[in-house]
């Protein structure tokens, strides 16, 4: 008599175990230049979308309180809102080091050769001249090393901000500058 029947194995051999790590490690190799392109694209969506949602609460801001508010781009895509004549602490404020670290910004005034960093706005959400005098700001331009996407957000006549891509060619798209 038998004591042990016939039995199916049920689990893996270390060949068939070893045969799936190297084709997941084969796998991960090829995705892994994707996925840094992708990250570096993110850095420099969150920089620009920062920037912009930063213009918009400034300008809402000076509608709402029924005064001058200015934005400030500080360092890399650092920037703070403030009610211009107050000594008040900032409305709100965003730090470079969270989530853009690696993106480079260059903001530009009207003429788009000179660096500017202030835009004031008025209680109509309309665009005023800094105080202290300075050119406003106009356009700022967002690139990371690695990233395979450039952005830009603009600050249109009425004092509204939009981000778009600056690769595209205009008309081509809704995006396009």
């Amino acid at each position: 008599m038998n004591v042990f029947p016939d039995r199916k194995s049920f689990g893996f051999s270390l060949v068939e175990l070893m045969m799936g790590i190297m084709i997941m490690a084969i796998l991960v190799s090829l995705a892994l230049p994707g996925f840094r392109d992708m990250l570096r694209n993110a850095e420099v969506r969150n920089a620009a979308e920062s920037v912009a949602g930063g213009l918009q609460r400034a300008r809402a801001e000076a509608v709402a309180r029924n005064t001058n508010v200015e934005f400030v781009l500080g360092v890399a895509s650092s920037w703070v809102v403030r009610v211009v004549s107050a000594p008040n602490p900032p409305i709100e404020s965003r730090s470079s080091s969270e989530g853009s670290n690696n993106v480079t910004v260059v903001a530009l005034a009207a003429d788009l050769a000179t660096p500017a960093t202030t835009v004031t706005f008025t209680n109509f959400g309309g665009v005023t001249a800094n105080v202290p005098v300075s050119e406003s700001l106009t356009q700022v331009d967002f690139t990371a090393p690695g990233a395979t996407q450039n952005l830009r957000v603009t600050m249109g006549v009425g004092g509204n901000a939009r981000m778009c891509d600056p690769s595209l060619a205009a008309g081509s798209s809704p995006r396009a500058c």
